[in-house]
């Protein structure tokens, strides 16, 4: 038996464009006030049934439909989701790429477009947030009906938008236009003008779906419906009464209760019997509803809720599938395995560790990290115990002794040991904003060591001998100098040009007072012992502090960036001096 599925559409986009409030307009919800933060940070799903559509759509609906509805597959927008979003592609027939028309293509934009073109996943342009455009009278339904109404200069400048955004999308290697305007879909990207808030332009974006959809996937629609069922985890979770379940997308096959399923856990394989299959209304986010209907069976594609034992260490984000053998269950778990083994990391190196509560999201924050380049020990789905933080105390470096935890539990005794061994944890459910403040610590206590270790060296320093002051020519020689560059401090060995060794600047005076240090640009007088003005200076002379080896090795390697200009032309003359007889000094 063969039949239509539901198409399985993702949205996209760059973060605030306003992909959830667009949804919420469909299924008339408010999941985006409920996000942490505004910000999608999971997979969620919706199903959206024909009766529906039709209903939104029908000032324009055209009968003949045969698609049995949408389901929508809500992706996270911001950078640090690629992968997830890759899911989303991976799993979508179809996609709607989200873009605000006042702002245009985005950092993340262009990365949804990477992910749609690798997956060569057909896509549209809902061009959001028409009723900011100035003159434009937003009103709910058809936009080319509100269009017709509008003032000419209001028109004006939407379509100076839509062409901006047609001249953006073609430096990309896409040719748009604007989706009434189109005569073959197969080549140019339909972009529809809506407003989330009003939800003007829903209409035409819904039925340009199911067009799409009819005319160009029916073939890879068709549904073996006795197949078995092919899914992906969103999510696992406790509820109420009923325990713990798993979230799902069906993409293929249909699951029944009684069916024996095989799940990506976090120590092997889980095969568990489906002891129940939730079903969220019609047009209601997984995510959100508390209220679900009981099915005894469902078909793809379809977002559904597991209750099934045993989901305790399901992994958020894996496949499952039904198995009928001991062989299903084996080719199943090595290919899992694999998956997981390619993602999580697992280093006797120096590094951070990483926990989360599902793949999509330690996938996510494991290339956010590389990309600043921040050293990994450890990334793993699961809550913070008490192993994690002992496990990133021994890491030499204060940098590295953090655990960044998305979304999951940090243990009590955890928490007592990260006081203990001085261990940071970063926790939160806005992946974006745990690595931002991870960064801002490390950046701070980077300075503040380098401040330390900086203070603890003896610095560069270039002065100037002034022979037009000279106070005293011996015990000891006082002169009055000027510093060039660096700093000159009191108890510094200074030397020559040539590397011959002067004195030891026994005290300072500034206007008449002790100082202890002066930096460049001063003029002050300076006592130095076993030393005589007309001997062995002639009081004119440019002078360099002496660096110990160890102290300009470090300055060299480590810190020469956090000095001025002149400062470091200095220190090179000073290693210049030194590796004249000795070409390795300092190295």
């Amino acid at each position: 038996m063969s039949e239509i599925r539901t198409p399985i559409v993702a949205v996209l986009g760059h973060v605030d464009h306003g992909k959830t409030t667009i949804l919420d307009k469909i299924r008339k919800t408010k999941v985006a006030a409920k996000e942490a933060g505004g910000i999608t940070q999971h997979i969620g799903a919706t199903e959206i049934p024909i009766k529906m559509i039709e209903e939104i759509c029908k000032e324009i609906w055209r009968p003949n439909i045969k698609i049995p509805g949408l389901l929508f597959i809500d992706t996270p927008g911001h950078k640090a989701f690629t992968n997830l979003r890759k899911r989303g592609g991976a799993l979508a027939d179809l996609a709607i790429l989200v873009v605000d028309i006042m702002e245009g293509i985005m950092p993340q934009t262009e990365e949804a477009l990477s992910i749609l073109r690798t997956f060569k996943t057909p896509f549209v342009i809902a061009a959001n947030k028409i009723d900011k455009i100035p003159g434009w009278q937003s009103r709910e339904g058809s936009f080319l009906k509100n269009y017709a109404l509008q003032e000419e200069f209001a028109k004006k400048n939407l379509e100076t938008r839509i062409y901006e955004l047609i001249a953006d999308f073609y430096k990309f290697g896409f040719n748009c236009e604007r989706f009434d305007r189109i005569r073959d879909f197969t080549k140019t990207v339909a972009i529809i003008p809506v407003s989330g808030l009003t939800g003007e332009g829903i209409p035409e974006l819904l039925m340009v779906l199911l067009g799409l959809a009819q005319r160009y996937l029916t073939s890879s629609l068709k549904l073996q419906v006795e197949g078995k069922a092919k899914g992906t985890v969103l999510e696992i979770k406790e509820e109420r009464g009923v325990g713990v379940t798993c979230d799902a997308i069906i993409y293929d096959g249909t699951l029944k209760v009684g069916d024996r399923i095989a799940i990506g856990g976090k120590d092997d394989v889980i095969v568990t019997t489906v002891k129940a299959i939730l079903k969220p209304p019609p047009a209601k986010e997984m995510r959100v509803e508390s209220k679900f209907q009981r099915v005894e069976k469902v078909t793809a594609a379809a977002g559904i809720k597991i209750v099934a034992p045993n989901l305790e260490k399901a992994i958020a984000g894996s496949e499952f599938e039904v198995v009928e053998s001991k062989e299903d269950i084996e080719r199943f778990g090595e290919r899992v395995r694999k998956e997981y083994e390619e993602i999580a990391i697992k280093t006797e190196g120096e590094g951070i560790i990483l926990k989360t509560d599902a793949i999509g999201s330690l996938e996510a924050m494991i290339n956010e990290l590389k990309t600043h380049q921040i050293p990994i020990k450890k990334a793993e789905v699961g809550e913070v115990d008490k192993r994690d933080v002992v496990e990133v105390s021994t890491n030499k470096e204060d940098l590295n002794k953090a655990i960044l935890a998305f979304n999951v539990k940090i243990l009590p005794e955890a928490i007592e040991e990260a006081q203990k061994y001085e261990v940071k944890i970063f926790e939160g459910n806005i992946i974006y904003t745990i690595i931002e403040s991870f960064l801002k610590w490390r950046e701070e206590l980077r300075l503040r060591k380098e401040k330390q270790k900086i203070e603890a060296l003896i610095k560069p320093g270039k002065i100037k001998l002034l022979k037009e002051f000279i106070f005293r020519r011996s015990k000891p020689a006082i002169i009055g100098v000027k510093v060039l560059a660096g700093e000159l401090k009191r108890g510094s060995i200074l030397i020559k040009p040539d590397g011959s060794k002067v004195g030891e600047v026994k005290s300072m005076q500034k206007e008449g007072k002790n100082i202890a240090v002066a930096g460049m640009g001063e003029e002050l007088a300076i006592a130095i012992d076993e030393v005589t003005i007309g001997r062995q200076l002639e009081g004119d002379e440019i002078l360099y502090v002496e660096i110990p080896e160890r102290h300009a090795k470090i300055i060299e390697k480590e810190l020469i960036s956090s000095f001025d200009e002149e400062t470091k032309k200095a220190f090179f003359e000073y290693l210049e001096i030194k590796r004249r007889d000795n070409p390795l000094w300092a190295k």
